[in-house]
């Protein structure tokens, strides 16, 4: 019989695995299967499907159904990311975060899907986004993806400027910062572009660690045509988020958008496609195209 030894180096890592181990039993016992924590990590360093492929498809774990349908969602795979997520919701029907997601897969289906499919998957996914928010009235994504879907869906398919403005005022009282971006959103939708500006520089003021306000601000500016303004809100955030990989995406996409400043568009879009993305940021296929939109100038 082999004796382990479990002291010295050695003996503490055999007693971390053991340990680990024992949970994933325990788990696995009690019939909850844990996530992968690789598949997870894989996600996050946008390896969909390296994520995907260590996953049970047959799983009924609504947190591997989960991280499936989130996998698929990356990879455009709309309508398989939806089945999952409906999967992922029976199992769990009383998760905001999953009818979220199904929301989520059901507009990008809808956006993918013929004329006359379109109308159907759009409206699974506003009765989705309402479910998240009724599951979980303090879920400021499902929130945030609620407002966009009333501000920009026509009337038939249950949008209205109406419903939008009450799901503002939900979010301002969560979160100011980002009730002000939903005003400032209000705003432009009216062409009442002088509170558009005050709203998103309320919101900057609000929120100035968060980099996305400071993006859409300088956004804001650029489609304005205030160009050297827009220039200035970027470089001073460049300088504030030295090491924020979707500020160059950003700024890249405008320059390349208005056909100025190409190098510099190309020298922020290299930078970014060395960076370590996560899923949080845009997918490198697009920064890819812009790049070479930037070399020919088109």
């Amino acid at each position: 019989m082999v004796r382990i030894e479990t002291t010295g180096p050695m003996g503490k890592q055999f007693q971390q695995f053991a340990s680990a181990a024992a949970i994933w039993a325990m788990f696995v016992a009690s019939g909850v299967a844990a996530v992968s924590p690789q598949a997870e990590e894989l996600y996050k360093r946008t390896d969909y499907q390296g994520s995907a492929a260590l996953l049970d498809k047959h799983s009924s774990d609504p947190e591997v159904l989960n991280l499936l349908g989130r996998d698929f969602f990356m990879m455009g795979e709309f309508h398989k990311a939806a089945d999952y997520f409906a999967k992922a919701l029976a199992a769990d029907p009383r998760s905001s975060e999953q009818a979220m997601w199904l929301g989520r897969a059901y507009g990008r289906c809808a956006e993918t899907a013929s004329p006359f499919a379109a109308p159907g998957y759009a409206s699974k996914a506003r009765q989705s986004f309402e479910l998240a928010v009724k599951l979980n009235p303090r879920n400021k994504e499902a929130l945030s993806d609620l407002f966009d879907y009333y501000l920009e869906a026509p009337g038939f398919l249950g949008g209205g400027f109406d419903k939008a403005v009450g799901v503002a005022d939900q979010i301002a009282a969560i979160e100011p910062a980002e009730g002000y971006f939903a005003r400032a959103s209000l705003a432009q939708k009216k062409k009442d572009y002088s509170n558009a500006e005050s709203d998103l520089r309320r919101a900057v003021e609000s929120a100035p660690r968060q980099v996305g306000k400071v993006i859409e601000l300088a956004k804001f500016l650029a489609n304005q045509g205030r160009t050297s303004e827009s220039d200035a809100v970027f470089s001073r955030a460049e300088r504030e988020f030295p090491n924020s990989p979707r500020l160059w995406f950003a700024h890249a996409k405008i320059l390349v958008k208005q056909k100025r400043n190409l190098d510099e568009a190309t020298q922020l879009l290299q930078k970014y496609l060395q960076a370590p993305i996560t899923a949080d940021d845009p997918p490198r296929h697009e920064a890819e195209q812009l790049l070479r939109q930037a070399a020919t100038g088109a």
